[in-house]
């Protein structure tokens, strides 16, 4: 259930590597991670670092915490995929421009 976002977020440039983070597979720029996935019995999540800070026109993010967000993703439960791109790909966009980088 994980693993096509989380390609999704190493097919985000040359420049996302990964780690693995407190047990989950995260994606990162240089050094700074961006999101991450995390595999459950009962659900996943596709995670941001900087959540807080990203544009969620259909309310997917969930959590309270000061920066981290995630979604919460459920077998046999709809979402908007086109939404999670969309968050997947502004979440890289965000960390390329906390690090001053092009991309």
């Amino acid at each position: 259930m994980v693993r096509p976002w989380f390609e999704q977020m190493r097919a985000c440039g040359e420049d996302v590597g990964e780690l693995m983070h407190f047990g989950y597979p995260t994606a990162c720029v240089r050094d700074a991670a961006f999101a991450y996935v995390g595999a459950f019995r009962a659900h996943a999540n596709v995670g941001f670092f900087h959540g807080a800070a990203l544009p969620d026109p259909v309310g997917l993010l969930e959590g309270s915490g000061k920066r981290m967000r995630h979604v919460k993703l459920r077998r046999g439960r709809p979402f908007e995929e086109a939404a999670l791109s969309d968050l997947i790909a502004a979440a890289c966009r965000d960390i390329r421009t906390r690090l001053g980088s092009e991309g």
